[in-house]
């Protein structure tokens, strides 16, 4: 048995990360609405109690995860904490009695409540004691409906709106205007306007290493003297190397040690995440983790392909899937700025070539177009069955170097 499983990114008003919705199917090629809404409900919520633990997808931020009238009925909710679960109640639910009841009950025991899809009708309202979240889809709901919304749970202070499918910076802007307080979609991994930032003089330092650490043969003596003028890179470097993750016979105090001990490899992924942390200075925090999992499950597909020379040049190309974001740049301009090979470029810039393809398959797993991502697998002669571990093994990682980021920042 194995699980295809997305989550996306619900952020607050702040751009600060406030929870994830999980969507699980059954396979790629099982793309909803094919799959029963009651069965991929009844696999998620036991899944995550008896195959995975729920903080390994969302660490400690609450799952949004869909529910039907007979899931609910069944139970499934109460399968989960309170704390890690907000109760999504589907579009196709109907208002009635049945429900109704279910609701306060669940609101008594201590669980958060929301409406997804939410379409206004009257009846509604003698459910908003028990509803917390109200989602609303800024592409298909009219401005109109929308304050129509607004004007009905005025008597209901603590029922919040949340803007699905926002995917551009003026559309983040409106709902923030109309005072929702939670944001899904795609606008905070674009950027909000075109400006260029100037990179520091760390920054730069991490942009030779980039070059440098890519080459076939490591110029050893030259990685080193940019470490030796960069103090905070060094104090960075000697952490990392120290850390319980890499075996060693004694402890590391020179840099010369600190590179060899890491490899080429790892010295690579050490640069490439020091430098999109560096430049999403900023940004949310879910952007840098988003661009580590990225990085870490194109690995995994170029290892599974097994066709490439450096599997680490896949790394590279998805951790800098988001650079244009990162430096509210365009692709192109951002590539221009970093000394890459040409194939990496290409992929970012083109979309061209097996890199390309690597980054489409995840860009797939994320909106869960399961279908795109079985035809870019086939292509690739990769068994689709090995994609959902790779994935979580891959958020796991990211969630690992997210600990050392903000520690080695806390630290800096």
């Amino acid at each position: 048995m194995f699980f295809h499983a997305a989550r996306q990114p619900i952020l607050d008003r702040d751009q600060n990360l406030f929870a994830y919705e999980l969507l699980f199917r059954d396979g790629i090629t099982n793309a909803f609405p094919d799959i029963d809404g009651d069965e991929a409900t009844s696999k998620i919520v036991t899944a995550s109690q008896f195959d995975f633990s729920m903080s390994d997808f969302t660490g400690d931020k609450p799952a949004f995860i869909n529910f039907t009238l007979e899931t609910i009925e069944k139970g499934y909710p109460k399968l989960v904490p309170t704390e890690q679960l907000v109760v999504e109640i589907l579009e196709t639910v109907k208002p009635g009695k049945r429900l109704l009841a279910h609701c306060k009950e669940l609101k008594e025991l201590g669980y958060v409540i929301a409406l997804d899809d939410y379409i206004h009708q009257p009846v509604w309202r003698h459910f908003y004691p028990f509803i917390d979240i109200i989602k609303i889809d800024f592409l298909d709901t009219s401005l109109e409906t929308i304050n129509e919304v607004i004007t009905a749970i005025k008597n209901f202070p603590h029922i919040k709106l949340l803007a699905e499918k926002v995917e551009t910076h003026q559309q983040f802007k409106t709902a923030m205007d109309l005072g929702f307080a939670y944001y899904q979609g795609y606008f905070f991994s674009r950027p909000e306007m075109i400006k260029a930032k100037t990179l520091t003089s760390s920054q730069f330092s991490l942009v030779e290493l980039l070059y440098e650490s890519s080459k076939t043969d490591l110029d050893l003596a030259k990685i080193i003297e940019v470490f030796e003028l960069d103090v905070n890179l060094s104090y960075k470097l000697l952490r990392y190397s120290n850390s319980p993750l890499f075996r060693r016979r004694a402890e590391i105090s020179t840099i010369k040690q600190a590179i060899i001990t890491l490899g080429k490899k790892e010295l690579q992924k050490f640069v490439s995440i020091l430098f999109a942390a560096q430049t999403s200075e900023g940004k949310p925090p879910e952007l840098m983790a988003l661009s580590l999992t990225r990085a870490k499950i194109a690995e995994g597909l170029a290892i599974e392909y097994g066709k490439l020379a450096d599997t680490s040049m896949a790394f590279l190309t998805g951790m800098l899937s988001l650079i244009d974001t990162i430096l509210d740049d365009s692709m192109e301009s951002a590539m221009a700025k970093l000394p890459l090979s040409s194939e990496i470029k290409d992929a970012l810039i083109k979309g061209e070539g097996e890199l390309a393809q690597f980054i489409n398959i995840v860009r797939c797993y994320e909106t869960t177009c399961w279908e795109d991502a079985a035809i870019e697998l086939s292509q690739l002669g990769i068994d689709e069955k090995k994609v959902p571990d790779i994935y979580r093994q891959s958020i796991l990682w990211a969630n690992e170097q997210m600990s050392f980021i903000v520690g080695s920042s806390d630290g800096a």
